[in-house]
């Protein structure tokens, strides 16, 4: 059976214009509509989706794409299936969770059968293999996350350059000239998109701020409270007087269990900041700044560029970010002089 790709190479457009043609969703010039009509009719495209569409009616349902893989840090992923679940319900759509380990396979699967009327795309890849499928489906598609080719995408996320240099303009700014990163997971730079994102703007600031900075991973495949402590150690022995965690909650506290086997006390002796957190970092045995990344904040606004994009005034493609936000919990002071710490 012929795709919508060859459909529209057939009638020589693009593969939105063909969408427009078939959803009615924008003007398409009458001689573009009849080329389109042509190819349809010759390679005996059939797309549910586009008989629904021209029908006028839809599904109710958005499709969440979330593969569910070995190193998934599942407590993380899970808070934003809820919030995009929740985001959903408010306008009375239902979520089709697709959980298969090669996500192109259920995405594509969907969009042929015309069982949704968006998908919404979680754990982007730098090279996410789903991209190139977006571009080739009609089903509008939404990203949560930021792959390296997004041309022509819709993607949501947090600002993590931005979080990621406030947090060193905070230590700076308390006078700290020695920084440490604790970051994710060896897998995460390979697989996810922003752990990178946040390890370059952590060295670049402070680069900028004149602050040495070092970093190092908490494990090669999960976050290992073992691997964690072995990190916290050599970046104290560094001399690193502050620490910038971007890790998972179980990194967190195994931080926090290396600081108190030295007898160091937050934020007296050393000072912490969480970056990207979406935990309550309140909640652990010491509270700990953060500049948080919040599902509620991504996913609704996923949620209602998907929606915009069944209208008549579709979104433009693009990249938004949303802007990072900091609360202080009593984790960052100045650092102590060195005769203070002779004594």
């Amino acid at each position: 059976m012929a795709n919508i790709n060859e459909v529209a190479e057939a009638a020589g457009v693009s593969i939105s214009t063909v969408s427009y043609a078939l959803s009615g969703k924008r003007p398409v010039a009458a001689d573009t509509r009849r080329r389109i009509e042509a190819a349809v009719r010759e390679l005996g495209y059939s797309p549910n989706a586009g008989a629904r569409m021209l029908a006028g009616s839809r599904t109710q349902i958005f499709a969440l794409t979330e593969p569910l893989r070995k190193d998934t840090h599942a407590p993380t992923h899970m808070a934003f299936v809820l919030a995009t679940a929740v985001a959903a319900r408010r306008h009375d759509y239902d979520i089709l969770l697709l959980t298969d380990e090669q996500a192109q396979a259920g995405m594509s699967r969907v969009a042929a059968n015309g069982l949704v009327d968006a998908i919404l795309v979680l754990d982007v890849a730098p090279d996410d293999a789903r991209v190139g499928l977006a571009r080739q489906i009609a089903t509008p598609t939404v990203f949560i996350g930021i792959p390296d080719d997004n041309d022509g995408l819709i993607c949501v996320d947090l600002d993590f350059e931005a979080a990621a240099a406030w947090a060193v303009d905070l230590l700076a700014d308390a006078g700290h000239t020695s920084i440490g990163l604790v970051g994710q997971t060896e897998t995460a730079y390979v697989k996810s998109n922003f752990p990178p994102r946040v390890r370059a703007s952590v060295l670049a600031r402070s680069a900028d701020r004149g602050v040495a900075a070092a970093y190092g991973t908490t494990g090669s495949k999960h976050a290992n409270r073992q691997a964690a402590r072995r990190t916290t150690a050599d970046l104290l022995d560094a001399g690193a007087t502050a620490l910038v965690l971007h890790c998972a909650d179980e990194a967190h506290a195994a931080v926090l269990a290396e600081l108190s086997s030295r007898g160091l006390r937050v934020p007296e002796d050393i000072s912490l900041i969480s970056v990207g957190a979406s935990f309550d970092t309140s909640a652990l045995p010491v509270r700990i700044d953060s500049i948080p990344l919040i599902p509620e904040a991504s996913c609704d606004l996923a949620v209602e560029l998907a929606l915009q994009t069944l209208g008549t005034d579709a979104p433009e493609p693009g990249v938004r970010l949303i802007a990072p936000t900091y609360s202080a919990q009593g984790s960052i002071a100045s650092p102590r002089s060195s005769e203070a710490a002779a004594h």
